[in-house]
């Protein structure tokens, strides 16, 4: 066995040499990097103004003042103004962040778990096994991302944990797929060969040496997927499909917001749509330099 780790040690190259280390590379590397950084900076600022909501917000999430129906942001007391039913536009947008946040990441650990698992199997094993994994992704593919949550939230009836469910099926063939040739690119590396050299089990080459050293790219890949699960969870909200008025969600506030366009009030629906655009680009920005980082061909 200890032959075995360290091949993986110093001939797979993509292990990392220790949690601790890693870590402080990684660190390191992303104070190198400002625009990276400020990615990690926004997505931790929306994550802690979420879990501190109850906290900081000055009202509940349904809380309504009716006599302060649509009244503008910098009003005393509102500081981005209230919707036409005398909700706290700002209580709203605080409570949205947790829920939103919630969403994100439930539905993309949910996708990464499932999506990674099928696509290491079908690698490894092959044949048969994977042609039917493989052609089952494909036939999930063929429709329509946004089409193919809504008729999962449809079938399903609206809801947080439909919402989930929605968001996290789309993304399960891009895990599949992206796992599945990690592992056809490690299986036949040196350390690898030398895991089953000295008598390691099938399940254990799989899940303790391969899988490990398949990680980065499925990190830089799901720090993208949480930002765009916040969009088809809001877009499944502002349709009807997904969390259900009047829950404190971006998606929902934009819905109920519109009835107010026609009026002039332009900020229930404004603030919920910065506050997506912005978390969105925070994920985006860090993604990226994630990819930048744990990518060796990229140095």
């Amino acid at each position: 066995m200890a032959f075995g780790s360290q091949q993986v040690g110093t001939t797979g190259g993509r292990l990392p040499t220790g949690g601790n280390e890693r870590f402080g590379d990684i660190w390191y590397a992303l104070r190198r990097n400002p625009i990276t950084l400020f990615g990690l900076f926004i997505v931790l600022t929306v994550i802690i103004l979420g879990a501190l909501a109850p906290i900081i917000a000055p009202y509940g999430p349904t809380e309504k003042n009716f006599a302060y129906t649509s009244v503008p942001p910098g009003t005393e007391g509102f500081l981005l103004g209230t919707d036409q039913f005398g909700h706290d536009i700002l209580s709203r947008l605080l409570y949205g962040a947790r829920l939103d946040m919630l969403i994100a990441i439930s539905a993309v650990a949910t996708s990464l778990v499932i999506g990674s698992f099928f696509g290491a199997i079908a690698a490894y094993v092959g044949g048969a096994v994977d042609e039917v994994t493989m052609r089952a992704m494909d036939v999930m593919q063929a429709f329509p991302r946004f089409i193919f949550a809504m008729g999962v939230a449809y079938a399903l009836g609206p809801g947080l944990f439909t919402v989930i469910v929605a968001t996290a099926t789309l993304n399960i063939p891009g895990y599949a797929r992206l796992m599945r040739s990690e592992i056809l690119a490690l299986k036949t590396s040196q350390f690898a060969r030398a895991a089953v050299a000295v008598g390691n089990p099938a399940w254990r080459v799989l899940f303790v040496h391969l899988l490990p050293n398949s990680l980065g790219p499925i990190l830089v890949m799901s720090t993208l997927q949480c930002g765009w699960a916040i969009l088809e969870a809001a877009g499944l909200s502002f349709i009807g499909l997904g969390v259900p008025v009047p829950t404190a969600e971006w998606g929902v506030m934009i819905n109920m917001g519109l009835q107010d366009f026609l009026a002039g009030h332009w900020w229930s629906y404004t603030f919920p749509g910065l506050a997506i655009a912005i978390t969105v680009l925070g994920f985006n920005l860090l993604g990226d330099g994630l990819e930048d980082i744990l990518d060796p061909r990229r140095k």
